[in-house]
């Protein structure tokens, strides 16, 4: 369980800042973080993953989702992590991103 709530809904906030280059929709829309995790000492773990293990840009969205976090006022450190367990898939969007992409 969380130990900063508020926190982390600035994270969530932040996150939403976040886009593929190639999707118009933002990375936590789309489904692709996993878990925001923010401790009183402003230490931070996010697990995400993306849409294709092959992402050209997955280096950029990475440093992008780091830097935007640390950035925020509480946050000591952002520890960014990277998985493919579980696969992302499209089931994975909020209906407004599937409504976005015209999958509804």
């Amino acid at each position: 369980m969380s130990e900063n709530i508020e926190l982390e809904m600035k994270i969530k906030e932040v996150l939403h800042t976040v886009y593929d280059p190639e999707i118009p929709v933002n990375i936590y829309d789309l489904g692709l973080v996993y878990q925001v995790e923010a401790k009183n000492d402003g230490n931070v773990l996010i697990v995400m993953t993306l849409t294709a293990p092959g992402c050209p840009v997955a280096g950029d969205i990475m440093q992008e989702v780091t830097q935007k976090v640390q950035a925020l006022e509480g946050v000591t450190d952002a520890d960014v992590r990277l998985t493919f367990d579980p696969p992302w898939n499209k089931d994975m969007m909020t209906e407004e991103a599937k409504l976005e992409l015209g999958f509804l």
